[in-house]
């Protein structure tokens, strides 16, 4: 069993002094203008919005939001995402982004789209979608 402890009243004063508040949150501050990134591939698409120095504030995807399976890489989907964001974002006094879209998938629009439907100007889209010089050697074709 152990030895037993006998707490006084001084140690029971004096615990709840000396530790920081484990749930208590940094405050943001208020930013007017932000980068939105957003990825989109064939199965997914992923929203990650930054400041203008490129920190990143918020992020979500369709996978986040309950989306399962093929689902996830719907134009609907993005929407969603992108309209939860935009909440985030509203509430922390963005007013305008620069956007900037990677991939291929079919969330590419739709996610810019919920964006601008939400309240907050655009200012500028920018395709960043890696393409390849012919670089590495291709993988030789499967004998089935």
């Amino acid at each position: 069993m152990g030895k037993k402890r006998i707490i006084t009243k001084t140690e029971v004063e004096g615990a709840g002094d000396s530790k920081p508040k484990v749930g208590a949150a940094p405050t943001r501050s208020r930013l007017a203008r932000g980068i939105l990134n957003i990825r989109a591939t064939y199965n997914n698409t992923k929203l990650l919005l930054a400041d203008p120095y490129g920190n990143a504030l918020f992020a979500g995807s369709s996978g986040s939001l309950g989306f399962k399976g093929a689902k996830k890489g719907t134009p609907f989907a993005a929407a969603k995402v992108a309209e939860t964001l935009a909440a985030k974002a509203t509430d922390m006094g963005i007013s305008e982004v620069e956007v900037v879209v990677k991939g291929v998938g079919s969330g590419r629009e739709s996610a810019i789209r919920a964006f601008a439907n939400q309240g907050i100007s655009i200012t500028s889209i920018k395709d960043a979608t890696p393409v390849p010089h012919n670089g590495p050697r291709p993988k030789k074709p499967r004998r089935v």
